[in-house]
């Protein structure tokens, strides 16, 4: 079975693109890392071409990260304080970097210049993550017990205009999380990715926020940012494909909730050496196919629009007449869906609660 994607011309199988996503989600569950940097290089291996792979994942990304940061609003672990500070910086940041994608797709450079960020990003990744995790067993191993250091400075804790965040108990300057922002905020705008690989270890290590409230600040942060990518990316090159949307935040929401649980029940160094060597292996294979693109034949296909189906005719025709509402509506359409997965989720962890205190009761 296969779908035409209208907004992509492309043709793909659904099977694995909710494949595909699942297992991302998986893994971002399993390991607490945006699947942004390995969905968007699969959905390009899969035909989808890159300009339209980066903008679909962020309005992916902008679906499960609302359904997350609705989770941890529901915990109260959220600092909106520091949140709003970060987005400040996402806000110039996604502008630069949409600006800086313009530019490259004017002079048609643009899907090197993806496949070539991907490439140099899954590589540093990658090796970093396999250095630590191997680091990791080998501690383990050896039942080494690691001293923490109290108080490391850097540069960037010495900047002005300090503000009290009440939330984390920290007292920093502004600038701090607006740099954070302003750096997340540009790769999201050209890699189509969350940035949480950047954020969550800034927020952790430079910010020094307390960890339980760093996921939920992250998803927080990540929704305005990618609300901005997707909307920006949707009128100004009407690249947003709800078809494609759709299939990918039903296997992501779905591969999240599986590798959250797998996360509880296993230890996770040895995957984690795993998925870093995936990275590198997918690092690789975007390298491969940037240097032999002349190679490999064009997959766009033209399809008339009075041959498409009523739901693809009506996402064509809508993108082209009004890029303005379908870019809000494309937003709105991730936001519902996030926020159902949510309370979905909930919902269910409720029912299994009550059934097992149900079942400790008969079993007294």
């Amino acid at each position: 079975m296969e779908v035409f994607l209208p907004i992509a011309q492309v043709i793909v199988s659904p099977i694995e693109i909710l494949l595909l996503s699942a297992l991302v989600g998986i893994l971002s569950g399993l390991f607490g890392v945006g699947g942004g940097f390995l969905m968007t290089p699969f959905l390009i291996f899969l035909g989808v071409p890159p300009a339209y792979a980066v903008a679909n994942e962020a309005n992916n990304i902008l679906a499960t990260s609302v359904s997350g940061s609705t989770t941890h609003w529901l915990k109260n672990t959220l600092d909106y304080k520091m949140g709003f500070m970060i987005v400040i910086g996402g806000s110039i940041g996604t502008t630069l970097g949409i600006y800086t994608f313009s530019y490259f797709k004017g002079i048609g450079k643009i899907d090197t210049v993806i496949s070539l960020a991907y490439m140099y990003i899954l590589a540093i990744i990658g090796t970093l993550m396999l250095v630590e995790s191997l680091g990791e067993i080998d501690k383990a191993k050896k039942n080494v017990i690691e001293r923490k250091k109290l108080h490391v400075h850097y540069w960037i804790h010495g900047l002005p205009f300090r503000m009290r965040f009440p939330k984390s108990k920290l007292y920093e300057s502004i600038f701090t999380p607006i740099i954070i922002g302003l750096i997340v905020g540009f790769i999201a705008a050209i890699m189509g990715i969350g940035g949480a690989f950047i954020l969550v270890p800034a927020m952790i290590y430079l910010i020094k926020m307390p960890t339980k409230l760093v996921p939920g600040t992250s998803l927080f942060v990540t929704i305005f940012v990618s609300v901005i990518v997707t909307f920006l990316h949707s009128i100004n090159y009407g690249s947003i494909d709800l078809m494609l949307v759709l299939l990918l935040v039903i296997g992501s929401i779905i591969g999240v909730q599986v590798g959250q649980k797998l996360g509880e029940q296993i230890d996770s160094y040895g995957l984690k050496a795993l998925l870093a060597i995936l990275l590198l292996i997918v690092g690789i294979a975007i390298a491969y196919d940037t240097f032999f693109a002349e190679e490999i034949s064009n997959m766009i296909i033209k399809i008339p629009t009075s041959e498409l189906n009523f739901f693809s005719k009506f996402i064509k025709e809508f993108s082209k007449d009004m890029p303005f509402f379908y870019g809000l509506f494309s937003i709105l359409f991730a936001v519902l869906l996030g926020i159902a997965a949510a309370f979905i989720r909930r919902f269910l962890s409720n029912l299994r609660k009550k059934y097992l205190a149900k079942t400790l009761k008969q079993t007294k």
